[in-house]
């Protein structure tokens, strides 16, 4: 039940959205084990011109970015897996965006099963009447 929220630094286009949410769906599927159905994924795109990166424009650099949050509950994915998450979407941005800066990011925000859920259930309520 992640919700991943990304930022783009390129022009929208629904092929890039395409690629960008089937990566992300795969790789939160694959490597921490998050249930496809309940995936949620919201992408913004940010004109590479107000992305600013060391006081420059992401256009004055080539380059493109990204910043993805996702939010999982806590304690159900390990510090291994999200290193490697972490790896494989940072490749995977690589593979789709071409040139990205290096101050890229991805945060994992583990959270509190008592204080995440939805459908209007906590994570905590759903692990006890499971």
């Amino acid at each position: 039940m992640p919700i991943l929220t990304v930022k783009i630094a390129a022009q929208r286009s629904d092929t890039l959205t395409g690629q960008v949410a089937a990566m992300l769906a795969e790789h939160t599927s694959t490597i921490l084990g998050k249930k496809p159905e309940v995936t949620a994924i919201a992408i913004t795109y940010v004109d590479p011109r107000d992305w600013i990166i060391a006081g420059r424009s992401l256009q004055s650099h080539g380059k493109s970015s990204f910043a993805l949050e996702i939010k999982v509950t806590d304690e159900t994915n390990t510090k291994d897996e999200k290193k490697r998450y972490i790896e494989a979407v940072f490749d995977g941005f690589a593979r789709i965006l071409g040139d990205i800066h290096e101050e890229s990011y991805i945060h994992v925000h583990d959270v509190r099963a008592a204080s995440y859920g939805y459908g209007g259930k906590t994570q905590e309520f759903r692990y006890h009447h499971a």
